[in-house]
């Protein structure tokens, strides 16, 4: 026998059970959950079909297995070849060899955690690509919902006519950053670890510090360690409030080299937030000069 609540008694049990949209204390969703696609969504055909998928992992793993369809993108290629930011008719070359052409519908995803399909989704949407998804959980997800894999290399797509058209206003420049600190007109997130952020861990750069003013939020804790999807929305917006970072401020984040900062860029996006930029050459240029000012925080006391 099937059982069919009433549509009284349905509105009568919603709200005990926090079902019901809209209403007073539920947790707000993501502000913008087009932003991620969920793997069993990409996995239907109907939908595949309709973007452009990019594995932006590891080489290796890309010819060992990966999702159907998907062209493998070379991640340290366009790292490099960014600079900064400017030679739009390279870009609209190497964007349009991969079949991307005004309109269409990209996803991008990695094996390591979302930090390299994280860069390729912001560089994509700084030369005017509009529609950029991350496959939320990337290939680990992936393969954990037990979805198809393929060793079958993509065939190379018919190369599209791609215009690419730099938008000024998701690059942060060093100068830009210069500004921001001695007039903090930016909010500056510092997606580093803690031990880069606190000078402990040098990396090979000639100084080692932070930014003044930046706050410092380690970007690994917007991903789950254990599904690599990000965390709730309510897990993060406890996050960003407890490094002090307002999503309603304008903001440039940064790391060591624009990487990092990408994915700490898409998280304060996915929240909501609207005027984010990255600085793209990070730590790489700001702690080599030996003119940019530098501050060494403490490192925070550990919890009892």
């Amino acid at each position: 026998m099937r059982i069919t609540l009433l549509p009284m008694l349905s509105a009568m049990l919603f709200p005990v059970m926090g079902l019901a949209p809209g209403l007073a204390g539920e947790e707000p969703g993501y502000a913008h959950p087009e932003l991620l696609l969920e793997p069993a969504e990409l996995a239907k055909p109907a939908v595949a079909e309709q973007f452009v998928v990019l594995d932006a992992g590891s080489e290796e793993r890309y010819k060992q297995r990966h999702v159907p369809g998907a062209l493998w993108l070379d991640h340290d290629a366009w790292k490099a070849a960014f600079g900064d930011g400017r030679d739009a008719q390279a870009w609209s070359r190497r964007i349009g060899e991969l079949g991307i052409r005004a309109g269409s519908k990209v996803v991008v995803y990695d094996d390591l955690g979302l930090k390299n399909a994280g860069r390729m989704w912001w560089i994509l949407r700084y030369w005017g690509v509009d529609d950029v998804r991350l496959l939320n959980g990337g290939w680990k997800a992936w393969t954990a919902a037990g979805l198809a894999t393929t060793d079958q290399p993509t065939p190379a797509p018919e190369p599209a006519e791609f215009q690419a058209e730099p938008r000024s206003n998701r690059l942060a420049t060093l100068q830009q950053m210069l500004g921001a600190v001695n007039r903090s007109q930016w909010q500056i997130v510092d997606a580093r670890s803690e031990g880069e952020f606190c000078g402990i861990d040098k990396l090979g750069n000639k100084r080692a510090g932070a930014m003044p003013g930046a706050k410092n939020l380690d970007w690994t804790k917007l991903v789950d360690p254990d599904t690599g999807r990000f965390k709730p929305p309510q897990e993060l917006r406890r996050l960003f409030d407890e490094a002090g970072i307002d999503l309603g401020r304008p903001t440039a984040t940064y790391c060591q080299s624009g990487g990092r900062a990408s994915v700490m860029a898409f998280g304060l996006e996915l929240l909501g937030a609207k005027n984010v930029r990255n600085y793209y050459q990070s730590w790489n240029e700001w702690g080599n000069s030996e003119t940019t000012p530098i501050v060494v925080p403490e490192k925070p006391k550990e919890k009892e």
